[in-house]
């Protein structure tokens, strides 16, 4: 299927590797031209040259620096002629219990996930509106629909932004000019988080590694992790000229671990 977006510029953040570089990934496979971010320079560059080897044809452009700040915002949108296509993309906030946490813990995950986000689109959508065309893809959390008790800082700076979209998605100025919205909530894919998440439950709880990811492994459904590849693919289809009807929405990619008819 032709997706009918080769020569848009897109702006993919956190994109070195996981679910971003996934996303970078099939939109540059699709001919879109990618400006990636990420705060590990050589992890960057490394994604960089991997996208240009896999499609020739589009521009790559880099972007070191943190997301999560204005600084860095504004040096990623300074990269791209313009952004045709947004994917937010952040670090989710570090696990705990809510007691331990005070204001500084809380306005740093609203930081990252709620209003740099809701920063970049704000800074895209009308212009992406002015040329009748525009997605935005927010890489949120299965934890949206189905809160994790010891993600307490990610439930709450997610939802936060689950909001907004739902309200702003739905502005005819935006929807009505071919800007759409939506959220993706990854479940358990294989990415570095993933894997960090479960060592720190090993070291906590004493049991093996091992053990521990076999137990995640087992609640999902389709019996296996999702891949970055998989995610990637179906980000670039809500980027695409054929999901023009698709806005607004929280979309759950979790190999059927919510059991919720709704």
């Amino acid at each position: 299927m032709d997706l009918g977006i080769a020569g848009k510029w897109a702006l993919v953040c956190a994109a070195s590797k996981g679910l971003g570089r996934g996303c970078a990934e099939a939109l540059a496979r699709e001919g879109v031209n990618v400006v990636i971010t990420a705060r590990g320079e050589e992890a960057l560059q490394a994604t960089a040259a991997a996208l240009r080897a896999l499609n020739p044809a589009v521009q790559v452009r880099t972007v070191a620096g943190d997301i999560t700040t204005e600084a860095g915002r504004t040096a990623a949108l300074a990269a791209a002629p313009q952004v045709d296509i947004l994917v937010n993309n952040a670090g989710g906030p570090p696990p705990g219990d809510f007691r331990d946490w005070g204001r500084e813990a809380w306005l740093a995950a609203l930081e990252a996930n709620m209003i740099t986000p809701i920063e970049l689109i704000r800074a895209t959508v009308d212009a992406m509106a002015a040329r009748g065309f525009g997605r935005v893809v927010n890489i949120t959390s299965s934890a949206v629909k189905a809160p994790i008790d010891f993600l307490g800082l990610s439930n709450g700076a997610r939802s936060g932004l689950t909001g907004f979209v739902a309200g702003t998605a739905r502005q005819s100025r935006l929807a009505a000019a071919g800007v759409t919205i939506n959220n993706l909530l990854p479940g358990s894919f294989d990415t570095d988080r993933l894997r960090a998440g479960f060592s720190a439950v090993a070291k906590k709880s004493g049991q093996p590694l091992e053990g521990v990811s076999e137990a995640r492994r087992k609640l999902v459904p389709a019996q296996r992790f999702g891949t970055a590849a998989e995610f990637g693919a179906y980000c670039a289809f809500l980027c695409s000229v054929h999901a023009s009807y698709v806005t607004g929405q929280n979309l759950l990619i979790d190999g059927g671990a919510y059991p919720g008819a709704y």
